[in-house]
Protein backbone atom coordinates (compact mmCIF):
# COMPACT_ATOMS: atom_id res chain seq x y z
CA UNK A 1 0.00 0.00 0.00
CA UNK A 2 3.06 2.23 1.20
CA UNK A 3 4.40 1.75 -2.39
CA UNK A 4 1.61 2.27 -4.19
CA UNK A 5 0.86 5.84 -2.40
CA UNK A 6 4.54 6.69 -3.51
CA UNK A 7 3.86 5.46 -6.96
CA UNK A 8 0.91 7.86 -7.43
CA UNK A 9 2.36 10.41 -5.83
CA UNK A 10 5.77 9.72 -8.55
CA UNK A 11 3.35 9.74 -11.56
CA UNK A 12 1.08 12.87 -10.15
CA UNK A 13 4.27 14.91 -9.82
CA UNK A 14 5.78 13.85 -13.31
CA UNK A 15 2.53 15.10 -15.20
CA UNK A 16 2.33 18.02 -13.23
CA UNK A 17 5.91 19.20 -14.07
CA UNK A 18 5.00 18.07 -17.17
CA UNK A 19 1.54 20.24 -17.54
CA UNK A 20 3.77 23.26 -16.37
CA UNK A 21 6.33 22.74 -18.98
CA UNK A 22 4.03 22.54 -21.80
CA UNK A 23 2.02 25.29 -20.45
CA UNK A 24 5.53 27.67 -20.51
CA UNK A 25 6.48 26.24 -24.27
CA UNK A 26 2.41 26.96 -24.68
CA UNK A 27 2.78 30.50 -24.06
CA UNK A 28 6.08 30.89 -25.31
CA UNK A 29 5.12 29.51 -28.80
CA UNK A 30 1.71 31.61 -28.28
CA UNK A 31 4.22 34.94 -27.77
CA UNK A 32 6.29 34.28 -30.41
CA UNK A 33 3.42 33.71 -32.97
CA UNK A 34 1.69 36.81 -31.98
CA UNK A 35 5.32 38.52 -32.45
CA UNK A 36 5.59 37.09 -36.27
CA UNK A 37 1.97 38.49 -37.28
CA UNK A 38 2.32 41.82 -35.53
CA UNK A 39 5.96 41.66 -38.16
CA UNK A 40 3.84 40.19 -40.86
CA UNK A 41 0.71 42.17 -41.03
CA UNK A 42 2.21 44.87 -42.29
CA UNK A 43 3.95 42.68 -44.77
CA UNK A 44 4.63 44.41 -48.75
CA UNK A 45 3.96 48.00 -49.91
CA UNK A 46 2.05 50.64 -47.48
CA UNK A 47 1.42 54.28 -49.15
CA UNK A 48 0.17 57.11 -47.68
CA UNK A 49 -0.17 61.12 -47.52
CA UNK A 50 -1.91 64.64 -48.26
CA UNK A 51 -2.27 67.11 -50.34
CA UNK A 52 -3.25 70.69 -48.97
CA UNK A 53 -4.35 73.80 -50.60
CA UNK A 54 -3.70 77.24 -48.97
CA UNK A 55 -5.32 80.46 -49.96
CA UNK A 56 -5.12 83.77 -48.05
CA UNK A 57 -6.51 87.15 -49.80
CA UNK A 58 -6.63 91.07 -48.75
CA UNK A 59 -8.00 93.42 -50.11
CA UNK A 60 -8.14 96.98 -49.37
CA UNK A 61 -10.42 100.54 -50.70
CA UNK A 62 -10.21 103.71 -49.41
CA UNK A 63 -8.65 102.56 -45.98
CA UNK A 64 -7.54 105.52 -44.27
CA UNK A 65 -5.50 103.08 -41.83
CA UNK A 66 -3.58 102.01 -45.06
CA UNK A 67 -2.83 98.58 -46.32
CA UNK A 68 -1.62 96.68 -49.41
CA UNK A 69 -4.10 93.90 -51.52
CA UNK A 70 -2.63 90.52 -52.08
CA UNK A 71 -3.40 87.54 -52.76
CA UNK A 72 -1.44 84.16 -52.28
CA UNK A 73 -1.64 80.75 -52.09
CA UNK A 74 0.28 77.67 -51.36
CA UNK A 75 0.29 73.87 -52.91
CA UNK A 76 1.93 71.17 -50.74
CA UNK A 77 2.40 67.13 -51.01
CA UNK A 78 3.35 64.91 -48.40
CA UNK A 79 3.99 61.55 -49.58
CA UNK A 80 5.36 57.87 -48.41
CA UNK A 81 4.99 54.88 -50.40
CA UNK A 82 7.26 52.04 -47.31
CA UNK A 83 7.84 48.58 -47.75
CA UNK A 84 8.18 45.99 -45.54
CA UNK A 85 9.03 42.41 -45.65
CA UNK A 86 10.50 39.33 -43.24
CA UNK A 87 14.40 41.50 -42.42
CA UNK A 88 14.01 44.06 -44.76
CA UNK A 89 12.60 47.51 -44.62
CA UNK A 90 12.31 50.10 -47.32
CA UNK A 91 10.94 53.61 -46.72
CA UNK A 92 10.42 56.77 -49.10
CA UNK A 93 9.18 59.84 -48.88
CA UNK A 94 8.56 62.55 -50.82
CA UNK A 95 7.95 66.37 -49.63
CA UNK A 96 6.73 69.39 -51.96
CA UNK A 97 5.53 72.20 -51.54
CA UNK A 98 5.36 75.49 -53.90
CA UNK A 99 3.50 78.84 -53.31
CA UNK A 100 3.37 82.66 -54.99
CA UNK A 101 2.23 86.04 -53.91
CA UNK A 102 0.85 89.39 -55.56
CA UNK A 103 0.79 92.02 -54.03
CA UNK A 104 -1.47 95.67 -55.84
CA UNK A 105 1.93 97.59 -55.82
CA UNK A 106 4.47 95.21 -57.14
CA UNK A 107 5.69 94.93 -60.77
CA UNK A 108 6.62 90.84 -59.54
CA UNK A 109 4.72 88.00 -58.31
CA UNK A 110 7.22 86.81 -55.42
CA UNK A 111 7.53 83.33 -54.76
CA UNK A 112 5.96 82.44 -50.58
CA UNK A 113 7.53 78.31 -51.06
CA UNK A 114 9.37 76.74 -52.80
CA UNK A 115 11.01 73.12 -52.15
CA UNK A 116 11.15 69.53 -53.58
CA UNK A 117 12.89 66.68 -50.96
CA UNK A 118 12.81 63.09 -51.61
CA UNK A 119 14.15 60.75 -48.93
CA UNK A 120 14.93 56.67 -49.00
CA UNK A 121 15.82 54.65 -46.62
CA UNK A 122 16.66 50.78 -47.50
CA UNK A 123 17.22 48.73 -44.10
CA UNK A 124 18.36 45.11 -43.63
CA UNK A 125 17.81 43.50 -40.27
CA UNK A 126 20.82 43.58 -37.85
CA UNK A 127 19.22 43.20 -34.27
CA UNK A 128 16.09 44.58 -32.37
CA UNK A 129 15.12 47.70 -33.32
CA UNK A 130 17.96 48.12 -35.91
CA UNK A 131 18.94 47.61 -39.52
CA UNK A 132 21.98 47.61 -41.50
CA UNK A 133 21.16 50.77 -44.10
CA UNK A 134 21.62 52.69 -47.27
CA UNK A 135 20.33 56.20 -47.66
CA UNK A 136 19.69 58.42 -50.63
CA UNK A 137 18.49 61.99 -50.16
CA UNK A 138 18.18 64.22 -52.62
CA UNK A 139 16.73 68.41 -52.66
CA UNK A 140 15.95 71.14 -54.98
CA UNK A 141 13.44 73.69 -56.31
CA UNK A 142 10.94 74.32 -58.76
CA UNK A 143 11.18 77.24 -60.51
CA UNK A 144 13.44 80.44 -60.41
CA UNK A 145 14.70 82.52 -57.44
CA UNK A 146 15.15 86.32 -57.27
CA UNK A 147 17.11 88.82 -55.45
CA UNK A 148 14.98 91.82 -55.47
CA UNK A 149 15.79 95.35 -55.01
CA UNK A 150 15.59 99.53 -56.26
CA UNK A 151 16.92 101.17 -59.27
CA UNK A 152 17.90 104.94 -59.34
CA UNK A 153 14.54 105.72 -60.46
CA UNK A 154 12.48 103.94 -57.20
CA UNK A 155 11.52 101.02 -60.20
CA UNK A 156 11.50 98.06 -58.40
CA UNK A 157 13.89 95.52 -59.75
CA UNK A 158 14.72 91.39 -60.04
CA UNK A 159 18.14 89.28 -60.50
CA UNK A 160 17.66 85.66 -61.16
CA UNK A 161 20.05 83.77 -58.34
CA UNK A 162 18.61 80.33 -58.38
CA UNK A 163 16.70 78.12 -60.37
CA UNK A 164 16.23 74.40 -60.95
CA UNK A 165 18.53 72.02 -59.99
CA UNK A 166 20.85 74.55 -58.85
CA UNK A 167 21.46 74.33 -56.29
CA UNK A 168 20.82 70.79 -55.78
CA UNK A 169 22.35 68.54 -52.75
CA UNK A 170 22.58 64.99 -53.38
CA UNK A 171 23.43 62.97 -50.51
CA UNK A 172 23.73 58.89 -49.72
CA UNK A 173 25.71 56.32 -47.48
CA UNK A 174 25.32 53.39 -45.63
CA UNK A 175 25.11 53.85 -42.12
CA UNK A 176 22.37 52.18 -39.13
CA UNK A 177 18.67 52.70 -39.35
CA UNK A 178 16.46 52.51 -35.64
CA UNK A 179 13.05 51.94 -36.33
CA UNK A 180 10.51 51.57 -33.69
CA UNK A 181 7.87 52.04 -35.83
CA UNK A 182 6.54 54.07 -38.91
CA UNK A 183 6.62 57.25 -36.38
CA UNK A 184 9.73 57.17 -34.61
CA UNK A 185 12.89 56.40 -36.58
CA UNK A 186 16.44 57.60 -36.88
CA UNK A 187 19.24 56.84 -39.88
CA UNK A 188 23.08 57.00 -38.65
CA UNK A 189 25.38 57.07 -41.99
CA UNK A 190 28.63 58.22 -40.50
CA UNK A 191 30.46 57.69 -44.06
CA UNK A 192 28.08 59.91 -46.39
CA UNK A 193 29.11 61.34 -49.62
CA UNK A 194 27.46 64.90 -50.38
CA UNK A 195 27.15 66.29 -53.85
CA UNK A 196 25.50 69.86 -54.94
CA UNK A 197 24.85 70.49 -58.14
CA UNK A 198 24.88 74.35 -59.17
CA UNK A 199 24.85 76.21 -63.02
CA UNK A 200 27.97 77.47 -63.79
CA UNK A 201 27.21 80.80 -64.98
CA UNK A 202 26.55 81.48 -61.35
CA UNK A 203 30.04 80.83 -60.10
CA UNK A 204 31.48 82.58 -63.13
CA UNK A 205 31.47 86.19 -61.49
CA UNK A 206 27.59 87.37 -61.66
CA UNK A 207 28.24 88.99 -58.94
CA UNK A 208 29.66 87.13 -56.20
CA UNK A 209 32.59 88.59 -55.04
CA UNK A 210 34.51 85.28 -54.78
CA UNK A 211 33.38 83.35 -57.30
CA UNK A 212 31.69 80.90 -54.76
CA UNK A 213 27.94 79.96 -55.03
CA UNK A 214 26.48 77.58 -52.22
CA UNK A 215 30.04 76.74 -51.31
CA UNK A 216 30.85 76.01 -55.14
CA UNK A 217 33.90 77.35 -56.04
CA UNK A 218 34.78 79.69 -58.97
CA UNK A 219 34.05 77.91 -62.28
CA UNK A 220 32.70 74.60 -61.26
CA UNK A 221 29.43 73.48 -61.10
CA UNK A 222 29.67 70.69 -58.36
CA UNK A 223 31.12 70.56 -54.72
CA UNK A 224 31.87 67.13 -53.10
CA UNK A 225 32.01 66.23 -49.54
CA UNK A 226 32.39 63.67 -46.98
CA UNK A 227 31.22 63.76 -43.61
CA UNK A 228 28.83 62.08 -40.69
CA UNK A 229 25.01 62.48 -41.71
CA UNK A 230 22.31 62.13 -39.02
CA UNK A 231 18.52 61.75 -39.76
CA UNK A 232 15.74 61.50 -37.54
CA UNK A 233 11.39 61.85 -37.56
CA UNK A 234 9.33 62.14 -34.77
CA UNK A 235 5.36 62.04 -35.37
CA UNK A 236 2.83 62.62 -32.69
CA UNK A 237 -0.92 63.39 -32.00
CA UNK A 238 -1.43 66.12 -29.66
CA UNK A 239 -5.12 65.57 -29.81
CA UNK A 240 -7.17 63.75 -31.85
CA UNK A 241 -7.42 66.36 -34.28
CA UNK A 242 -4.31 67.61 -34.01
CA UNK A 243 -1.07 65.69 -35.38
CA UNK A 244 3.19 66.88 -35.59
CA UNK A 245 5.48 65.62 -37.34
CA UNK A 246 9.35 66.56 -36.88
CA UNK A 247 12.06 65.98 -39.18
CA UNK A 248 15.33 66.79 -38.59
CA UNK A 249 19.09 66.15 -40.24
CA UNK A 250 22.20 66.98 -39.17
CA UNK A 251 25.78 66.76 -41.50
CA UNK A 252 29.42 67.42 -40.75
CA UNK A 253 31.80 67.52 -43.73
CA UNK A 254 34.99 65.85 -42.70
CA UNK A 255 37.20 68.00 -45.69
CA UNK A 256 36.05 71.50 -44.59
CA UNK A 257 35.45 73.18 -41.61
CA UNK A 258 34.21 69.51 -39.53
CA UNK A 259 32.36 71.86 -36.54
CA UNK A 260 30.15 73.74 -38.88
CA UNK A 261 27.10 71.59 -39.03
CA UNK A 262 24.80 71.76 -40.91
CA UNK A 263 21.31 71.89 -39.89
CA UNK A 264 17.68 70.93 -41.28
CA UNK A 265 15.03 71.12 -38.80
CA UNK A 266 11.05 71.24 -40.00
CA UNK A 267 7.79 70.75 -37.98
CA UNK A 268 4.70 70.26 -39.59
CA UNK A 269 1.10 70.55 -37.69
CA UNK A 270 -1.73 69.58 -39.06
CA UNK A 271 -5.41 70.73 -37.21
CA UNK A 272 -8.33 69.16 -38.52
CA UNK A 273 -11.37 70.78 -38.83
CA UNK A 274 -13.56 68.04 -40.62
CA UNK A 275 -12.75 65.63 -43.03
CA UNK A 276 -11.30 67.95 -45.67
CA UNK A 277 -10.57 71.49 -44.13
CA UNK A 278 -7.47 71.99 -41.85
CA UNK A 279 -5.41 74.53 -40.57
CA UNK A 280 -1.35 73.96 -41.74
CA UNK A 281 0.92 75.30 -39.27
CA UNK A 282 4.75 74.66 -40.89
CA UNK A 283 8.51 76.42 -39.46
CA UNK A 284 10.99 75.33 -41.47
CA UNK A 285 15.03 76.60 -40.18
CA UNK A 286 18.22 75.52 -42.25
CA UNK A 287 21.88 76.29 -40.82
CA UNK A 288 24.66 76.14 -44.25
CA UNK A 289 26.85 78.55 -43.83
CA UNK A 290 28.18 77.64 -47.78
CA UNK A 291 24.79 79.16 -48.45
CA UNK A 292 24.04 82.30 -45.37
CA UNK A 293 25.92 82.82 -42.73
CA UNK A 294 23.47 82.41 -40.17
CA UNK A 295 20.02 80.68 -39.76
CA UNK A 296 17.36 80.65 -42.63
CA UNK A 297 13.52 80.42 -41.60
CA UNK A 298 10.22 79.93 -43.62
CA UNK A 299 7.09 79.99 -41.62
CA UNK A 300 3.66 79.02 -43.22
CA UNK A 301 0.39 79.09 -41.49
CA UNK A 302 -2.93 78.70 -43.20
CA UNK A 303 -6.21 77.51 -43.48
CA UNK A 304 -7.40 75.43 -46.67
CA UNK A 305 -8.02 72.26 -47.97
CA UNK A 306 -6.32 68.85 -47.03
CA UNK A 307 -7.01 65.42 -48.73
CA UNK A 308 -5.46 62.64 -47.90
CA UNK A 309 -4.61 59.16 -49.32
Amino acid sequence: MKNLLLSVVFLVSIFYVQAQTSEKELLKNTEKAVKTIADTTTNGWENKGNISLLFNQANFNNWIAGGESSLSGNIGINYEFNYKQDLVTWDNKLIGSYGMLRTKNSNFEKKTDDRFEFNSVYGKKAFGDWYYSLFLNFKTQFSAGYVYGKDSNGSETRVKNTELFSPAYLAFGPGLYWKKNDKVKVNFAPITSKLTFVNSKYTSGLGYIDGSYFGVDANKSIRYELGFYAAGYYKLNLMSNVNVENILSLYSNYLDKPGNVDIDYQINILMKVNRLLTANITFHAIYDDNAFQGFQTREVFGLGLNYGF
